[in-house]
């Protein structure tokens, strides 16, 4: 029996398969040495667990009384190497951003140490803002990716790496490798990352976008995931002039899907951004693939690219979780993301009532016309569900936690507060010093949660732990 280096004792909140959001009042959590939750009880069998494992009452960690344990977040979509120019040039289209500002700030990566400093700020930024699990897009520079994997460890931040693959179609030359290159640089970077072996710093096959890849770097590229057994990371669907581009460049395929699903990189391993305009059929294929989307409202409002019906994306039964995707998003926090995704589906369901009334109104006028002529009662063949439901925040709340671990394939690993799952969490403290809400006295605690997840920020977030190791605040020496 592994021994104990925490006990916590108060409130848990988490999802579950069958829950959105879980509030454990009183409750008791051991972690064990390993970084596993060994145990999480009622606390009134704190005498029984005591015995059990050998703790007494100096050992346990109160809680305050509205403090409260909660997952930690998982960004399934971030670009470091955008960190440096987060939070400007949000005026221009997807393609154009690209174009003027994302590409000339990426090419200057191929200085390590400038690299390093960047990537270090996005590391403690994230962090601090609660995420402990990042999906990363680094640049196509390999030594560069592996200085940010180096970071990640070294923080203690749990970590998808991707060193970009593009080869072709940019208007920026002095960012573009060849297609050999990159299969060959991507596959260095694999091997060096995983000789390093880092516990929880993973490397992800990243080929930027199609548009940006050719048909022979796709299939090296899908090749490649498939013999290492790893990760894959890419953009889909994200505006309707980037849809029009591929199917242009990709004459022989269908859909956006069909590109990267003929070239062996839908996997149950891939996580692809945006998907605000896949079919019905094309998220039937992510379904069974077990192929996930990151949902990154920021960047689709900032950059005017479109809305991803999350409500549909649930009930295709897709894997889901959030990212941030700066900077085509404009913040680092999750929470961010939580609620950003939580406003899209009010417009959506604003949007869609609305086409609900207009189709009303057609279908009586139709019927009008064709009672005139001597038929009645037209069925309209694009009648809208009048149950659709927007997002709730219980529901945000797991796709940030819980459901970002599905999407990267890593729920058996942590994602909540089931024994023998790795702890991954934040402590919030609703009452500190300049919090951005207040508390009011006997407040419940299902509403103290909601408030800290329309109203929180990096602020509340007291402590942030991967593996049961305090990652934030930072030790000393990091």
């Amino acid at each position: 029996m592994a021994t104990l280096q925490h006990v916590f004792r108060g409130t848990f909140v988490h999802s579950t398969n069958t829950c959105a959001m879980e509030i454990k009042e009183n409750h008791i959590l051991g972690v064990d040495s390993t970084g596993k939750i060994a145990f999480f009880e009622d606390a009134g069998k704190q005498a029984e667990l005591s015995k059990k494992w050998g703790f007494d009452k100096t050992k346990i960690e109160e809680l305050g009384k509205n403090d409260f344990f909660m997952p930690g977040m998982i960004d399934t979509h971030i670009h470091a190497s955008q960190y440096a120019f987060v939070g400007s040039a949000m005026d221009k289209p997807l393609l154009e951003w690209l174009e003027h500002t994302t590409f000339p700030t990426e090419e200057k990566y191929k200085d390590l140490n400038h690299a390093s400093d960047l990537y270090r700020g996005v590391v403690c930024r994230t962090l601090k803002n609660g995420t402990t699990t990042a999906c990363y897009f680094a640049t196509i520079h390999t030594d560069a990716s592996l200085s940010l994997a180096d970071l990640t460890h070294l923080y203690g931040q749990r970590a998808f790496i991707g060193k970009v693959c593009m080869d072709c179609n940019t208007s920026y030359p002095k960012y573009i490798e060849s297609t050999e290159d990159s299969i060959k640089e991507t596959e260095r970077f694999v091997e060096a990352l995983k000789n390093k072996k880092y516990a929880r710093v993973k490397p992800v096959v990243t080929p930027r976008f199609a548009i940006s890849c050719s048909e022979k770097l796709l299939m090296g590229l899908g090749k490649l995931a498939q013999k290492h057994d790893i990760h894959i990371q890419s953009h889909i669907s994200e505006s309707t002039a980037e849809i029009k581009e591929v199917l242009r460049l990709f004459p022989d395929y269908n859909t956006y899907t069909d590109v990267y699903n003929k070239n062996k990189l839908l996997t149950n391993k891939t996580v692809m951004a945006h998907g605000c305009y896949l079919s019905n059929e094309e998220l039937a294929e992510f379904r069974t693939k077990g192929t996930a989307i990151s949902h990154c409202p920021n960047s689709n409002i900032a950059l005017c690219s479109g809305h991803l019906d999350v409500r549909n994306v649930i009930n295709q039964k897709v894997k889901l979780g959030l990212g941030t995707d700066i900077a085509g998003g404009y913040s680092v926090s999750i929470l961010d993301a939580i609620r950003k995704a939580i406003e899209t589906s009010k417009i959506l369901c604003i949007q869609h009532h609305k086409n609900l009334k207009k189709n009303k109104n057609m279908n009586k006028h139709q019927n009008e016309k064709h009672a005139e002529n001597g038929f009645h009662n037209i069925p309209n063949g694009k009648e809208v569900d009048n149950d659709y439901k927007v997002l709730s925040h219980q529901e945000a709340f797991r796709l940030a936690t819980l459901g970002g671990c599905e999407a990267l394939s890593i729920d058996k690993i942590t994602g909540n507060f089931e024994v023998n799952k790795e702890f991954d969490a934040l402590l919030i403290n609703p009452e500190v010093d300049d919090s951005p809400f207040e508390v009011f006295p006997n407040t419940p605690m299902e509403v103290v949660v909601e408030r800290f997840i329309y109203l929180g920020d990096d602020r509340n977030i007291k402590t942030v732990y991967v593996a049961g190791r305090r990652v934030f605040p930072f030790p000393e020496d990091a």
